[in-house]
């Protein structure tokens, strides 16, 4: 299963991806993890990523792109990924189109989270005060709101018109949300094998 995680920050993106790559077997991939990892390496990379996440910014896609190309390169991905953090724009959906062309690995699904602002800010305002994550500081998340309302949210209009989108309700519990998210993961399935 090679899947996109979509949804506002804070949706429970990363929340779901751990749940389902066990169940599926595939590794989750979070761009957000991999820049907060290179950050905390001291890497050329996470370097010139840190000032622009601490400024509650977007890295660039190019970095993003270059580090993608390297992770789906290793052998844990050959029976698929769960992606997550990325594409956030219609570039990168491009960008992530064409080189799943490239190494013969195209999308079997993408599933965006729905779930209201003020759910999100009440949720990362928790994980700020457990985590103390820059990224997850209120007026942060509310800026990267905004950006997502105006260049993520397209991304999933991209998925619809080639007939991947799911929509899932990401609001309740932990196991209902699961649950959604499987049955959507299902219905795709049945679509694309029927």
């Amino acid at each position: 299963m090679r899947l996109v995680l979509l949804g506002p920050p804070g949706s429970g993106k990363g929340t779901q991806a751990a749940r389902l790559k066990v169940e599926l077997g595939v590794p989750h991939i979070s761009t957000g993890d991999m820049l907060r990892a290179a950050v905390a390496a001291g890497t050329p990379t996470g370097l010139k990523a840190k000032a622009v996440m601490d400024a509650g910014k977007l890295v660039s896609d190019d970095i993003l792109l270059a580090m993608l190309e390297e992770r789906l390169s290793q052998d844990d991905v050959k029976n698929g990924f769960i992606l997550d953090g990325y594409p956030r724009n219609l570039a990168q959906a491009d960008a992530l189109d064409h080189l799943l062309a490239k190494i013969g690995q195209p999308l079997d699904a993408v599933v965006k989270l729905e779930v209201p602002s003020q759910a999100i800010i009440d949720r990362v305002k928790i994980r700020f005060e457990a985590e103390h994550r820059k990224d997850d500081n209120p007026d942060v998340v509310r800026d990267r709101l905004q950006i997502y309302a105006q260049e993520t949210a397209p991304v999933a209009d991209f998925f619809a018109r080639r007939g991947k989108l799911q929509v899932v309700d990401g609001v309740g519990q932990l196991d209902e949300v699961t649950a959604r998210v499987r049955h959507a993961l299902n219905r795709e399935s049945v679509t694309a094998n029927g």
